[in-house]
């Protein structure tokens, strides 16, 4: 398979994404640095240092270094929690650094992690399977994907706390809201419907922002393919599409902030969707 088979395209908004990162970073001041986000308890620092994380982990991956491997992974549960409580620790011993240090970190590591992520054959079997959309098995494409959402998710969370927009712009937005609507069929995969049900999901003001999710007989599909006139549409904001689907906004805020029509149930489970480990 070549790279126009790919069905989502990430590789290539690496590099641009971490460029504005080191520039968002390198115009902050000290008070900046400080300020609470929407990641729960991390300031502005510490969503940069987990960002840093992200980097660090990967290369060490790739050099075959995996670090202490967790014994008590039954469940998605308890997957969630290891993940929460590696997140906390290195956050916290990331307070002793100074910020120019940790942008000296991101800058460096940023360019191993490109690299590297460029390296992998898109439709050999992911290491890691992106657990939120209910896989045991995922294509590197779609790891791919997965990881840069995390790099977008996180930098908008910077971006909000200091009042600095930038990436909330098709060719950055669209990509990292396109991974996330491959969260849907897990979604409704215990919703009982008739078959070839469709559930139109618009997000406004994007390009090509229309998503369908299709009854089978025995699951739900997801595609951008409208095939019959829509059972279910639901009408949501870009800003308000990402902060549900990473938890940043309660199911019922984004619900109120949304329109649905035709059959309100079927579209209002939509909200329960997160798109990260959570």
């Amino acid at each position: 398979m070549t790279s126009r088979d790919v069905p989502i395209k990430t590789i290539h908004l690496f590099p641009v994404l971490d460029q504005l990162l080191i520039e968002l970073l390198e115009s902050l001041s000290a008070e900046d640095w400080n300020k609470p986000t929407l990641a729960k308890l991390w300031t502005v620092k510490d969503v940069a240092a987990h960002l840093l994380d992200g980097n660090m982990r990967t290369i060490s991956s790739k050099q075959q270094f995996v670090g202490e491997s967790p014994s008590d992974i039954n469940n998605y549960r308890d997957l969630v929690n290891y993940l929460n409580e590696l997140n906390a620790s290195w956050v916290k011993a990331m307070k002793r650094i100074s910020p120019a240090l940790l942008i000296q970190l991101l800058a460096i590591t940023g360019n191993q992690y490109c690299e590297h992520m460029a390296t992998l054959d898109p439709f050999a079997m992911a290491r890691f399977p992106v657990a939120w959309a209910g896989e045991e098995q995922s294509f590197n494409w779609f790891h791919i994907a997965r990881e840069y959402t995390e790099k977008w998710h996180h930098q908008q969370q910077i971006r909000e706390a200091v009042n600095k927009p930038g990436i909330m712009r098709q060719d950055l937005f669209y990509p990292c809201i396109a991974t996330f609507m491959y969260a849907l069929p897990h979604t409704y995969r215990n919703v009982e419907a008739d078959e070839d049900t469709l559930i139109e999901v618009s997000v406004s003001g994007i390009t090509n922002g229309m998503w369908y999710l299709q009854k089978n007989v025995d699951s739900w599909t997801l595609t951008t393919n409208k095939v019959k006139p829509a059972d279910t549409t639901i009408v949501i904001s870009p800003d308000i599409t990402w902060k549900l689907f990473t938890k940043a906004i309660t199911p019922d805020y984004a619900l109120q902030n949304a329109a649905i029509t035709g059959n309100i149930k079927l579209g209002a489970k939509m909200f329960d969707t997160v798109a990260v480990m959570a």
